[in-house]
């Protein structure tokens, strides 16, 4: 990692003289600084990504879609650099943070691929008879200008996310990473720059949040905002601008059923993955398990069992599966979310203790409260709870409970009770036989 980085607005590098330290959450020592965006700076990218979004869109699909093909082909050539870049800057498992630059890749690939497909449809007007032998066009275009708004779990599979849809819709994009996380999105920038991608299409501006607050409300030039991150950050930033398009992901505490007829030993490994992977960090974690009655024993034994067997320490060593959580401040907020349920009446099973360098063990909760943080809020730690139900329906009561409704799951070889998961469950999306942190 070099000693510093300056932002990016379009190929060009920018300074000012706020920066931001970052440092490696497992020990708290420091990486490097990053150059801190103002409103100017921020300005300056909207003016050139203005122009050259006009530009861009002129552009044939096959020229445009070949810079995503050679920024995915990129990444993949960067792919050990890169993992080791977000292991550093997040505490990711080095293991985990190679899955992710693959991920940004592929991502790239799928927008890629997106060129490629019909953009319009004919529609037939004749069933009303003043309108017959007309036809109408729809086809889709772009908006313009957006910024992103990108966490610290993923910083640069995230950005992919942000980036690689906006360009091959033909938008232009500035993504404002999170503080904690900077350094991979400059990077992203980096690679595509070399994929030869015209000059400002993408900015990377690190900055505080007031500042891209005033820039969202303020500027008629910017016509969509994308932010992944908590629920509360989101809807407020959604009511700053009313009249722009505004995509949020937001958290969640995913629920997961497991059914009495299940494989336990494959159920319990994916859901303590699901649990624990990058020490709960990420918006769709399980968090709330609930286990049919005639499995609960069978399956909770298995679960602590191999919540313990799991490794924790330094995130740069290839068989550690638990590192750090992101910094000191969300160690205390999480133990005290843990202490509360403690104090409440539940049950710690494993875990519930914090190691050395922001390091939490994985944690098993039971006897749980409706009311009790760990069970209401998104926790966002390594933390899950499991508890006893007598029928899918009361899994799905238990599960829509909660005002989140991300994601969700079960695991069950009934057609029928997957079905009634599926169609209960309020959430964005109902995973069959595998966790809720899965995707394809």
């Amino acid at each position: 990692m070099k000693a510093s980085y300056r932002a990016i607005i379009g190929r060009e590098f920018v300074d000012s003289d706020e920066k931001i330290e970052v440092k490696n959450p497992y020990n708290d020592s420091h990486l490097t600084y990053v150059t801190m965006a103002g409103e100017d700076l921020f300005i300056t990218a909207l003016e050139k990504a203005r122009t050259a979004q006009r530009e861009f869109i002129k552009m044939s699909l096959p020229e445009r879609s070949a810079v995503l093909l050679r920024a995915s082909e990129e990444i993949d050539r960067n792919r050990e650099h890169l993992a080791r870049i977000i292991t550093l800057e997040s505490g990711k498992p080095i293991k985990d943070a190679r899955a992710e630059v693959e991920r940004a890749a592929i991502v790239f690939r799928i927008a890629y691929s997106l060129c490629e497909e019909e953009r319009g449809e004919f529609l037939s007007l004749e069933k009303n008879p003043v309108s017959r032998r007309h036809f109408g066009i729809v086809r889709r275009f772009p908006l313009g200008v957006g910024i992103g708004i990108t966490p610290f779990n993923f910083p640069l599979n995230l950005v992919a996310h942000k980036v690689a849809p906006a360009l091959a819709s033909g938008n232009a994009i500035i993504i404002k990473p999170a503080s904690k996380t900077p350094v991979s999105a400059l990077l992203l920038a980096d690679i595509l720059n070399s994929a030869q991608l015209m000059d400002g299409m993408l900015s990377v501006l690190p900055s505080k949040s007031e500042v891209v607050e005033r820039v969202i409300t303020r500027s008629d030039s910017l016509k969509f905002l994308t932010f992944t991150g908590s629920a509360s950050v989101g809807w407020h930033l959604k009511s700053l601008v009313p009249k722009k398009k505004v995509l949020l992901e937001l958290g969640g505490n995913a629920g997961l059923i497991i059914d009495r007829d299940v494989d336990i030993e494959y159920a319990v490994k994916r859901s303590v993955y699901g649990a624990f992977a990058y020490s709960g960090q990420i918006c769709i974690s399980v968090q709330r398990i609930f286990v049919h009655r005639e499995v609960f024993d069978r399956f909770l034994d298995a679960f602590v069992l191999a919540a313990e067997g799991l490794k924790a320490g330094d995130p740069l060593s290839e068989n550690v599966d638990i590192g750090p959580v992101i910094d000191r401040q969300s160690v205390e907020r999480i133990m005290t979310i843990i202490d509360e349920a403690k104090k409440g009446g539940a049950k710690v099973l494993t875990g519930g203790e914090v190691m050395e360098n922001n390091i939490i063990k994985p944690t098993v909760l039971t006897d749980i409260k409706p009311d009790m943080r760990v069970y209401a809020e998104e926790v966002f730690g390594p933390v899950v709870t499991i508890e006893r139900i007598d029928s899918i329906n009361e899994g799905i009561e238990r599960i829509n409970s909660s005002i989140y409704g991300l994601q969700a799951g079960i695991f069950t070889n009934n057609i029928k009770n997957a079905f009634m998961a599926y169609e209960g469950i309020e959430a964005g999306g109902v995973v069959v036989n595998n966790i809720p942190t899965f995707r394809s």
